[in-house]
């Protein structure tokens, strides 16, 4: 028997760590209950992500300075449509169908806080990027 929304919501990790008040708006509660919560799961695979879209870049982020890396990270999720639509997906994917219609009463919104939350997720992980994955492997 299918269980997706079941087994989709038992995987993720809780958040202990958010409030919510009654006058709390729909889209935080959205932020906080769903959102957060996916892209703690989706961590690695948004660090693979990301990793990835700096190499197909020929790595030019690997010899920028801290501040630099930041605003890269910032500006790959901005402007760079075809790579924020592939995050979107990642993170849009972990959605019970319930949850993906609560989404769409609102998606522009919850789309901007959603690249918003990766942007300073990637940001506060930059280290994370400070070498090419090939010398990473050769490491290990």
């Amino acid at each position: 028997m299918n269980d997706r929304p079941n087994d989709l919501l038992r995987i993720r990790p809780q958040i202990k760590k958010t409030q919510q008040f009654a006058t709390t708006s729909a889209d935080e509660r959205f932020q906080n209950g769903t959102i957060r919560p996916i892209l703690k799961l989706q961590n690695p695979l948004l660090l693979a992500i990301f990793h990835n879209y700096i190499e197909k870049r020929k790595g030019v982020f690997y010899d920028l300075g801290v501040e630099k890396k930041l605003a890269y990270i910032e500006n790959s999720l901005i402007k760079d449509q075809k790579f924020r639509n592939s995050v979107k997906g990642v993170i849009i994917g972990q959605f019970t169908v319930d949850e993906y219609q609560q989404y769409s009463l609102n998606s522009s919104s919850l789309n901007k806080r959603m690249m918003n939350m990766v942007i300073e997720r990637l940001k506060d992980q930059v280290q994370m990027f400070a070498f090419p994955l090939n010398s990473i492997a050769k490491v290990s």
